[in-house]
Order: C-alpha cells, then sequence, then structure tokens
C-alpha cells in the first residue's frame, strides 16, 4: 500500500506563491509517473501536472508557465511550486502516483487564493 502524504497547502494573497510537496511512504519506481490533480467546488477533479521518472513534463494550460513539477525519487518527494496564484486556482491539491495503471492519492490540502 502506497500512502502519499501532501503539504504546504494554506491561504495566499493572488499574485503569490505556494510549493506544495508530497512524501510516498514507499520509494518512488523508475517507472512510477507523479502527478497534481485539483478539485475545485462544483468542478470535477482535473489533472495539474504530472512528471516521469524521466523528468517529461505535462501541465494543464490553465497553469502553464505558472506551475513547476518536479521530483525527488531518492527521497521520495514530489514538488509542485506554484507562481502568480489566482483566485482560480482556488482548491484541493490531492498528489497521485500512477504505478502499473494503478491510482494512488494522498489526502488533499486546500489551496486558497483570495485578497
Amino acid at each position: 500500500q502506497v500512502q502519499l502524504v501532501e503539504s504546504g497547502g494554506g491561504l495566499v494573497q493572488p499574485g503569490g506563491s505556494l510549493s506544495l510537496s508530497c512524501a510516498a511512504s514507499r520509494s518512488m519506481r523508475s517507472s512510477d509517473t507523479m502527478g497534481w490533480y485539483r478539485q475545485a467546488p462544483g468542478k470535477q477533479r482535473e489533472l495539474v501536472a504530472t512528471i516521469s521518472s524521466g523528468g517529461s513534463t505535462n501541465y494543464a494550460d490553465s497553469v502553464e508557465g505558472r506551475f513547476t513539477i518536479s521530483r525527488d525519487n531518492r527521497q521520495n518527494t514530489v514538488t509542485l511550486q506554484m507562481n502568480s496564484l489566482k483566485p482560480e486556482d482556488t482548491a484541493v491539491y490531492y498528489c497521485n502516483l500512477r504505478r502499473y495503471g494503478l491510482h494512488y492519492w494522498g489526502q488533499g490540502t486546500q489551496v486558497t487564493v483570495s485578497p
């Protein structure tokens, strides 16, 4: 059983920055794809960013150029650096690990962007 624990969420003003971290209870494997998803009130959960073990990244159009996902396999962590935050970024953010077609999720951390 893979356990993911997020940290770093909170309240930030528009234009500010937050860094979310996700720690895995087990070592991340070379084949794992790590990602961040978010779910805002009244919306479905959506993909924010993913990163493969080789460093290939994908971003949602809404966060492209503002968010950066990175990983450290040795420390079993994945981070999401969020800059130039907008009120539309307000959501619960979930860490995700995909392995052999299975998805593992963290408990979620609230990010609120408000003046």
